[in-house]
């Protein structure tokens, strides 16, 4: 790893673990990602969705930029904006955005476990921990849990 390279990881590594330290607990989880009362959809977010599942990540940046515009307070396109920068190692942008979804829906389940995939890719463990911890206590054994968990364990760090 080059001198640039730490840099910059350490940047990146330092702006996770203060978003992390700025999410507050909110009320309940339904079932889904969110728990947001003001995500509504957007034509274009079943669009950049279908493109992230698709593992078209520029294309779902493109689309899901779009419905944030339109959208600023729709936590479910700013985690996947996220997600997809994850996906292409744009590190910082993805941090910025999971904590954009997190600031919207504290107890958004897909951008807890995401934001924890994240600080695995980071060597941040202890802040990925938390995030499972977070998960645990808001829907038990739920799929972003176990997919954490697995994350976590793929990385040794079970």
């Amino acid at each position: 790893m080059t001198l640039a390279r730490d840099s910059s990881a350490l940047r990146v590594l330092f702006l996770c673990s203060a978003l992390f330290a700025s999410t507050v607990p909110a009320h309940s989880v339904d079932s889904g990602g969110s728990n947001s009362a003001t995500n509504v959809s957007q034509p274009g977010y079943a669009e950049g969705k279908a493109a992230a599942d698709a593992g078209r990540y520029q294309k779902a940046i493109s689309i899901l930029s779009e419905v944030v515009k339109a959208e600023a307070n729709n936590a479910d396109a700013w985690n996947l904006l996220g997600y997809s920068s994850r996906k292409l190692k744009k590190y910082e942008n993805a941090a910025k955005y999971y904590n954009y979804a997190l600031q919207l829906d504290p107890n958004h389940l897909g951008a807890l476990e995401y934001q924890g995939e994240l600080f695995i890719d980071l060597g941040a463990v202890d802040n990925a921990k938390a995030n499972l911890a977070r998960l645990r206590s808001l829907c038990g054994n739920c799929e972003e849990y176990s997919d954490l968990k697995a994350a976590l364990t793929a990385a040794g760090q079970s």
